[in-house]
């Protein structure tokens, strides 16, 4: 993830001053929910945030409406930028809590264009837990979505 990280004072969100029209933002598409805008620290050209208007730090404070919305906008923003830039591959990146790699805590979602040798890496170590151990996960995850 890049190293910006938000230094606005506690209660100053800079996406919420960017939604608000206070600070610039080159503006790529707007609806009842959602904003998309290049972001500023572009990897690639056509590298746009899709950020939900209404102030949710994370993923976990969206309302189902709002996150489908992030998805419709971030799907309409990415077949843009294919036929736009013609990239030969397209991440969708949405990071949660400093520990997940969040930078901005304001929801949003990133849509990158990919190039070969782009200088993004997205890896992680395997770990390849035993079956069993697999089995015993989706079993409390089942419960969990049993209770909600």
């Amino acid at each position: 993830m890049p190293m910006f990280v938000d230094t606005s004072p506690p209660g100053q969100c800079i996406f919420c001053r960017l939604i608000a029209g206070e600070i610039p933002a080159a503006r790529v598409y707007e609806d009842e929910l959602t904003l998309a805008f290049m972001d500023i620290g572009q990897c690639n050209p056509g590298h746009v945030l899709v950020a939900v208007k209404r102030h949710a730090a994370n993923l976990l404070e969206l309302t189902e409406e709002e996150a489908g919305a992030v998805l419709r906008t971030a799907r309409r923003v990415a077949l843009a930028v294919r036929d736009t830039f013609d990239p030969p591959g397209l991440t969708l990146l949405q990071a949660n809590g400093r520990e997940g790699d969040q930078t901005v805590f304001h929801f949003h979602m990133h849509v990158v264009p990919r190039h070969a040798d782009d200088g993004i890496a997205l890896t992680w170590p395997r770990k390849e837990p035993p079956f069993e151990v697999l089995q015993g996960h989706a079993q409390r995850l089942r419960a969990a979505l049993e209770q909600a």
